[in-house]
């Protein structure tokens, strides 16, 4: 699947920050800025060879200005991090590359929600998330999909604390209204 390339660099991002662990490690024959930000400095060459240096920094700003990313300075150096809607759209990317397999049983997966007004921008990201794991809606709250992302849907139900508001069903058969 292609990416735009906004959401290939914050993919990137959040897997170069994942990755950082041994820190020890990372020392080894190394620059100091190569050595604690990996992936960033990788990153950041990858997309310098696509584009020139103003570019990438107006790049950045686009990022900052969309609110992805926001730049910290850490004497002498900035650092990159991502803001909570970053990760969201990371956690969008991840339910947009994850490979689709229908159910061996046939059975569609039903989800059924009930989530308060006062819940409102939950409720919005809740079905776009949906939308991305291939749910088509029957009505506004009753949304059904033939693929096997279960474990996604209880994923997004415990990260927005969504469960006592959502019952999911597992269904034999969906008859789809076609338009005409």
């Amino acid at each position: 699947m292609k990416l735009p390339i906004t959401d290939k660099f914050l993919w990137n991002l959040y897997n170069a920050v994942e990755k950082i662990s041994d820190f020890q490690a990372l020392f080894a024959r190394r620059s100091l800025k190569e050595a604690c930000f990996p992936g960033l400095y990788k990153a950041r060459l990858f997309y310098q060879k696509k584009a020139d240096r103003q570019q990438f920094f107006k790049f950045i700003r686009y990022l900052k200005m969309k609110g992805y990313i926001k730049v910290k300075s850490l004497e002498p150096n900035e650092a990159i991090i991502l803001t909570q809607k970053g990760v969201e759209k990371v956690l969008k990317i991840s339910l947009r590359l994850k490979e689709r397999k229908r159910r061996k049983d046939g059975k569609w997966l039903m989800v059924i929600f009930d989530i308060p007004e006062n819940k409102r921008r939950l409720r919005d990201l809740f079905r776009e998330n949906l939308q991305i794991l291939g749910f088509k809606y029957l009505q506004k709250s009753i949304w059904v999909c033939p693929w096997d992302v279960l474990e996604e849907v209880q994923g997004l139900l415990i990260k927005y604390d969504l469960e006592k508001y959502v019952k999911t069903f597992l269904i034999e058969e969906v008859e789809l209204e076609t338009k005409k």
